[in-house]
């Protein structure tokens, strides 16, 4: 029945719903699209759609909007956050930029809108070692995810400097490198670690990969197993998409909470009600929209 009349609503009000790969199953099932960040705001930049309803967190809704000036993005709850985003304020950027002024800003797209508007150039963490190699300095000031920052300073040839020093996602951060090596004793398998990972759990993976990266990885690999390092229900998308493979979680309670808070219920309500309206001040939005244009002229 709520399937039902969301697809209903969806009609009525020419609404599209795009869900990251971390959203509970069911929510996966009744979105138009399923992807990463990067995935996810390149598709919000080209739909034909009213109302994008995004299945996610703040900082992707708040992405969508600044893309898409003239249509109204919802986001099903107010408490649907990220918490790496909050690790970076525009203060914090002001203060680097002061201290190494020859140096570019790249802010990772987990960051609020009013951070993005101070930077040179938005990434992914699909496209952050490419961003970063691209961009014109030799310094680069990155952030808010330090992990992130780790693993581009190893791939890049520039000198990259996180802001804060400290950022990361306490869910990325749990994984334990000898519980994840105790799994492939065990089981065998491929382990594909998300790059939000500490370094000692990257070091041991066979693929240090964003959630899209995962699944494009999946397509060529010969394994039949893979242990998955990053938000546990990516499993179900992989699972989705490869019937014919398995998938391990590295930890059972690897749970984004802000992801969770997006429910079938919660996303009726959005469309039935319009809420809740993502808005972005327009002076910042217009900065912060061409970091992120940036991004993709790059790429």
């Amino acid at each position: 029945m709520i399937v039902e009349e969301i697809d209903r609503l969806k009609k009525e009000l020419k609404a599209v719903i795009m869900a990251h790969n971390y959203q509970l199953p069911e929510v996966q099932d009744v979105a138009d699209f399923v992807g990463d960040s990067l995935e996810l705001a390149t598709k919000s930049r080209n739909t034909d759609a009213d109302y994008i309803v995004l299945a996610g967190v703040d900082f992707m809704a708040e992405t969508a909007s600044i893309l898409n000036p003239n249509k109204t993005v919802l986001i099903p709850s107010h408490l649907a956050s990220c918490e790496m985003a909050r690790y970076l304020e525009p203060k914090t950027i002001e203060e680097y930029k002061r201290t190494y002024p020859e140096a570019k800003v790249v802010l990772y797209i987990n960051s609020t809108a009013e951070c993005k508007a101070l930077a040179d150039s938005i990434c992914t963490s699909a496209n952050a070692a490419k961003i970063v190699n691209l961009i014109d300095s030799d310094t680069v000031l990155f952030g808010p995810d330090a992990n992130l920052a780790k693993y581009v300073s190893k791939n890049t040839r520039k000198r990259v400097i996180p802001l804060p020093p400290n950022g990361h996602c306490y869910v990325h951060t749990y994984f334990d490198p000898e519980e994840v090596l105790k799994i492939k004793r065990e089981k065998g398998g491929e382990i594909m670690a998300h790059p939000e990972c500490v370094e000692e759990v990257q070091a041991i993976a066979d693929v240090v990969a964003s959630t899209g990266g995962m699944i494009k990885h999946v397509a060529t690999s010969k394994s039949k197993r893979f242990i998955v390092v990053t938000e546990c229900d990516m499993t179900y998308r992989l699972k989705k998409l490869y019937p014919d493979r398995e998938f391990i979680p590295a930890w059972d309670n690897a749970i984004c909470l802000g992801m969770k808070q997006i429910t079938l219920k919660k996303i009726l309500e959005s469309l039935t009600y319009k809420r809740y309206k993502v808005q972005v001040d327009n002076e910042v939005a217009q900065k912060a929209r061409r970091a992120v244009e940036r991004m993709f002229e790059l790429t």
